[in-house]
Formats: C-alpha cells, structure tokens, sequence
C-alpha cells in the first residue's frame, strides 16, 4: 500500500480513520442508483431484478422513480458529509461558518485591482478597509523613511527601512489583530534592542534568510496570508531632500533626511531624491498598468506621498496608466510640512513636482 500512495499521493483519502471511505461507498451506491434508474427511464432497459419484483404486466417506471430518489439522497448526503469531515479540519472555534467564507473569498478574488501608493499611518487605515472589497491590492510604499528604528536598521544594516512596510503586512494580513499586536511590540528601554520593534526586526532576520528585501517581503506575506502584495517604489537607498524656504527673503536653506525635514521651521519649496532618477522596483510599473484604480495617499505630503511619485519610472507609468486616479488629501495639516495648506495646494504640490 505505502509504494502504491508513493505513486499516487491523492490514495491517501483512503487511509484508515480519514472518515472519507465510508462515505465515498455510500456516494457509489448512489450513482450505482442513479445510473439504473436512468437507463430504466430513458431506454427502457428494465433489470431483471425490477421484472422480478413487478407485477405481471406492471410497467417498471415507478420504481425507477423510487431508485432515483434513492440514489440522490445517498449521493447529496454523502457528498455533505464529505464536505464536513474535510472542512472540520480547517474550522476553528469562533469562526464564521466555512460558506460564508468560502463566499466571501471569491467574492474579494473578483474585486477590482486597486493600487495604493504613500506611505506611514494613512497608507494602513487605507489598506485596513481595502482588505474587505478586494484581494488584488497592491501598496507602494516609500522606502525615503530613515528615523526610529527604521532608520538605525538602514544605517547599521544597509536595508531597506522595514517600517512603512511592516504596518502596511499588518494591514493586509488575515489575522490582523494579533499580527499589529506582534509587530508593533517595541522592546524596553533596559535591552540593547531598546525601540526596535518586533516586525522590524522581523522583517530584517527575513531578508538576511531570504537574500533580499523583495524575497523577504514576499515570503512575509505567504506567512501571514496577507490579501494582496506589499512592495516598493524603488530598491535604491535613496534620501529624501527638501528646499526650505526660511523667514526673511530669498534664504533657502537644504534639509537631508526624512526625519529632519517635518522638524523644520520654513516652507517647504520642493523635495527631491537623492539619487534623483532610482530605478523603479518593477513590480511598481506593472501593478499601476494594470490597476483598476490608484489611489494616492492619504500620509504626509512631501514625506510619505512624493518619495514615491519623484521615482522616474513610476511617475511616467503613473501618467500612462488608464486607470482612475484618486488623491485622498489629509484632514489636518502636519507642523513642519502643509501649515496653512488647503486642498488646492497640495493639488499643486503635486503638480509642481510631479506634472
């Protein structure tokens, strides 16, 4: 038997105690009913057991149609005994019934590509909601952030900064709840990992098994069944840049670093990147050509929605891209980036920078 089940692995529904057999016998008996029946009713081939036990000169149709219902109900009740038996494995106490997420599932499978591009806090209350229409969303996410914990892993390691994306796998992940509560977990003040977090850390130990960043975030996501893809603008280590306009005429000053720019005084002028043409990550260029939908923001203006958009390739795929373009704008302004702004000013950020 096991060189049998080497050759053909399905024959191990057959194995003793799998609840299956026995119901797979009550399903051929069924058919065998079914079929009987069939031939009796459409060819008029009567078995000599149904001859036997009809009267003389009775026709046998009506047991014909006895056996038919017979071996419906035998092969609908063991059809849904079989259905339970196996999905009995996969239900766990306080879930909802397995139609309706075998329903729901199919329904998110079909849902329109969405691709959503920022960054920070906005980009995950984004996706949180996203999660329950569709499973075909896809988050860009800046890789310019380089404070916090984020950013000492950049500086010692030489990755990506683990943040963003971190919250953004939290977001989309099927059990969302205790996953945020995981990966949000900072270490205390009294260790040597006093502020990094879990998932960063997480995400760090992943790319040094995997081999790289994207293959870190790919995996992460297969672990955590997370509905869609989390992916970044660019695999280039870039900083982001600002012109900042201080008090007095004509004084311009240069900030360098995420960070340090919303801790300014001024007005911002434009940011840029530095390298100022990075290569987009691929998967970026095809996502957004093949969205449904894009949807810019809501985050931080000039730190979490533009590191994005100043990528080349991205902002020219943005452009051709047939899909229906959204900028979900901040409610409130942010101190040190959009004082003062209104709707129509961040329109025209965009512009400026972006075209």
């Amino acid at each position: 038997m096991k060189r049998w089940v080497e050759r053909w692995p399905r024959l191990k529904w057959l194995r003793p105690g799998m609840g299956v057999k026995r119901w797979l016998w009550v399903m051929l008996v069924g058919l065998a009913l079914l079929v009987i029946s069939a031939s009796i009713l459409l060819h008029g081939l009567s078995p000599k057991v149904l001859t036997r036990l009809s009267p003389q000169g009775i026709s046998p149709v009506p047991e014909a149609w006895i056996l038919l219902g017979a071996g419906s109900a035998l092969v609908g009740w063991s059809v849904y005994r079989m259905n339970r038996t196996v999905l009995a494995a996969f239900r766990r106490t306080g879930q909802v019934e397995v139609v309706d997420e075998v329903y729901r599932h199919r329904q998110r499978q079909r849902g329109p590509k969405i691709v959503a591009i920022g960054g920070g806090h906005g980009l995950n209350t984004l996706l949180r909601g996203l999660k329950e229409y569709t499973d075909n969303t896809t988050a860009i996410v800046t890789v310019a952030d380089d404070g916090g914990s984020s950013g000492r892993l950049r500086r010692d390691l030489g990755m990506l900064p683990p943040g963003d994306f971190r919250n953004c796998l939290a977001a989309l992940s099927d059990a969302e709840g205790l996953v945020s509560q995981l990966f949000q977990y900072r270490f205390g003040a009294d260790t040597d990992l006093d502020g990094h977090s879990f998932g960063n850390l997480y995400l760090t130990a992943m790319t040094a098994i995997t081999g790289s960043f994207e293959a870190a975030l790919a995996e992460s996501s297969r672990v955590l069944a997370v509905r869609g893809q989390v992916i970044p603008s660019t695999l280039v280590q870039v900083t982001l840049c600002a012109e900042i306009q201080e008090s007095g005429p004509g004084r311009i000053s240069e900030v360098r670093g995420e960070s340090a720019i919303g801790q300014t005084q001024g007005r911002i002028q434009r940011v840029y990147l530095d390298p100022d043409t990075p290569p987009a990550y691929p998967g970026t260029i095809r996502a957004i050509l093949e969205a449904d939908l894009i949807v810019i923001g809501p985050g931080s203006l000039y730190t979490s929605v533009l590191p994005n958009l100043l990528v080349p390739d991205l902002a020219q795929a943005l452009t051709s891209a047939t899909a229906t373009k959204v900028y979900v704008c901040n409610v409130a302004t942010q101190a040190g980036e959009t004082e003062g702004y209104d709707v129509a000013d961040h329109v025209n950020a965009l512009h400026q920078h972006v075209g």
